[in-house]
């Protein structure tokens, strides 16, 4: 487990862009907090970071927005399917040649990759936060450690 303390938007947004430069085809990184904690806009600005040029929003009532860049990307939000057993093709998402991003990504737990990055973001002040990086995997902890340096 690493921990990183964002003090401003701005550090959030360098952050999400040094970890785009990193990202490889199938890496999954799941992202946790509080409504309001920042994972949109940690995720706007990964997508920045893949080279993503159209506008990226919360896709709250599409579960899922796809963008390219210089990686396809992925940017799901399951909230909505907290009560749902649908099968949504994930297997092809997370396998295929795409950088997923999942928000509140505990509500699919059983169907995510099981080799991820897993982020929780917590509010420590009005514009400072908290940011947990769980690796899962020799990859995540190896990029982990590069994120460190």
């Amino acid at each position: 487990m690493y921990e990183i303390i964002m003090n401003s938007v701005d550090d959030t947004k360098r952050f999400a862009v040094t970890l785009a430069k990193l990202l490889e085809a199938q890496d999954t990184i799941t992202l946790e907090g509080d409504l309001g904690a920042g994972k949109t806009t940690f995720t706007k600005a990964l997508a920045k970071g893949l080279g993503v040029k159209r506008t990226v929003n919360s896709p709250t009532f599409t579960i899922i927005k796809q963008y390219e860049g210089r990686l396809p990307f992925n940017h799901l939000d399951v909230y909505r399917l907290a009560e749902s057993d649908e099968d949504l093709g994930w297997d092809e998402l997370f396998y295929g040649d795409a950088v997923s991003v999942v928000e509140w990504a505990h509500l699919i737990e059983q169907d995510l990759p099981r080799n991820r990055l897993a982020i929780e973001i917590y509010r420590i002040g009005d514009n400072e936060r908290r940011f947990v990086l769980i690796p899962s995997g020799e990859r995540y902890e190896a990029l982990c450690e590069e994120l460190m340096k």
